[in-house]
């Protein structure tokens, strides 16, 4: 058993013939913690009497399902969560089993394209998408309006006190790091990174441009940078202007400032004279079925019935993680609600499909992360920027 199991609920009893099955189901914390899987479980029991249930539920959260399948997928869940970028590898492992069908159909038609592209390998649908997993802008209010946060020159060049920070560079590993080069036009293994005979192109004359906006930003004093102070110490303190973050920190910037917290897409910047917009890497949380269940179909219906329109408008209400399905996103409960339709704007206008390539996954977030690590300690100037480009993109395409 994994560790953090919550052992089984149960036996749901059933007449007729109802068939004897086990269902080991993997999710996160907070989705045990609000209740939200097992009024999800018992009602799936009821909706199909066919199934004589026995449920299993374990903790394994979405960014370490990957890892969790991986070592030994015959013991892995029977359904289970995880981020989209974690795909091409349980395909290629055979962790995951590929959906057809009304499953299949269901999600190529409440999801838009993009959401679609996060669960697709070779134009074949592989998960159910259940939230958008992506990043956006906050700021402060008492440092920024509404006027000062459209561009990254603008909030740059905003009047603040010495010791306040106007913008908040962090990478992510690389993550957040990708919005200015895709921002500028650029791409890793071609435009929807799934091609990895296009190579790499952060090296041209644009790529060159963004690196060396990226070094006059990080370099700038009113630019705080990641590791040596905290976004949280300087919130608090009304130190900070804006910064990147994703809606699982909204609770807790949202508790430091009140009415103080602003949200908006990404903004755009100019490294080459034309005014270009970010495009933060957009990905899902999705639920995949284990290839290896002993059993499959009541494995698939309950996938389904976990990422259908009732069950995320339910997750949302439980646990505030927004809907991807187009119907469940018109709800006028989520409309209202700032941070949803924050998260849904910046999904729709300011962000490109996270690359679902098993050897972008091996090597982007290894070397991409050096890029603003060597800017910050100087390895990497106007002088060398060439070079240093031209190095990243080898290691790319080795």
């Amino acid at each position: 058993m994994m560790p953090g199991r919550r052992g089984q609920v149960p036996e749901v009893k059933r007449g007729g013939a109802a068939a004897d099955v086990t269902l080991k189901v993997w999710c996160s914390q907070n989705q045990v913690d609000t209740g939200i899987m097992e009024q999800q479980q018992k009602a799936f029991a009821e909706a199909h009497p066919e199934y004589n249930i026995t449920w299993v539920t374990e903790i394994v959260g979405e960014d370490k399902c990957q890892e969790s399948v991986l070592k030994d997928v015959g013991a892995a869940a029977d359904v289970y969560m995880f981020a989209s970028d974690q795909l091409p590898s349980l395909v290629e492992a055979g962790a995951i089993a590929k959906l057809g069908g009304s499953t299949e159909a269901m999600v190529k038609e409440t999801n838009s394209e993009a959401v679609v592209a996060t669960v697709t390998v070779e134009d074949s649908i592989y998960a159910i998408p259940f939230t958008h997993n992506t990043f956006f802008m906050f700021y402060d209010k008492t440092l920024m309006d509404e006027s000062d946060i459209t561009s990254l020159e603008k909030i740059m060049a905003k009047s603040t006190a010495d010791n306040v920070y106007n913008f908040y560079f962090e990478s992510a590993g690389g993550w957040k790091l990708g919005a200015y080069y895709y921002g500028a036009g650029l791409s890793v293994f071609g435009p929807d990174g799934s091609d990895v005979s296009a190579g790499v192109d952060w090296n041209n004359a644009t790529g060159v441009a963004v690196t060396n906006y990226l070094i006059d930003l990080i370099n700038n004093p009113k630019c705080a940078y990641d590791g040596e102070i905290s976004v949280s110490e300087l919130v608090g303190d009304h130190r900070l202007g804006t910064w990147f973050d994703g809606s699982w920190n909204y609770d807790l910037y949202k508790g430091i400032l009140g009415d103080d917290l602003g949200m908006a897409v990404l903004p755009t910047f100019n490294p080459d004279g034309k005014d270009r917009q970010l495009l933060g890497f957009y990905g899902s949380k999705c639920i995949g079925v284990n290839a290896k269940s002993q059993n499959m179909g009541a494995a698939v219906a309950f996938a389904a019935f976990l990422g259908n329109e009732e069950n995320q408008i339910l997750r949302y209400q439980l646990s505030a993680q927004i809907p991807c399905n187009i119907n469940a996103g018109k709800n006028e409960t989520i409309l209202a609600d700032p941070l949803a339709a924050i998260v849904i704007l910046e999904s729709n206008t300011a962000s490109v499909a996270q690359p679902a390539n098993s050897v972008f996954s091996a090597r982007y977030w290894t070397y991409a992360n050096t890029i603003p690590t060597e800017i910050r300690s100087k390895e990497i100037t106007k002088e060398n920027v060439q070079e240093k480009l031209d190095t990243f993109v080898q290691a790319m395409t080795q």
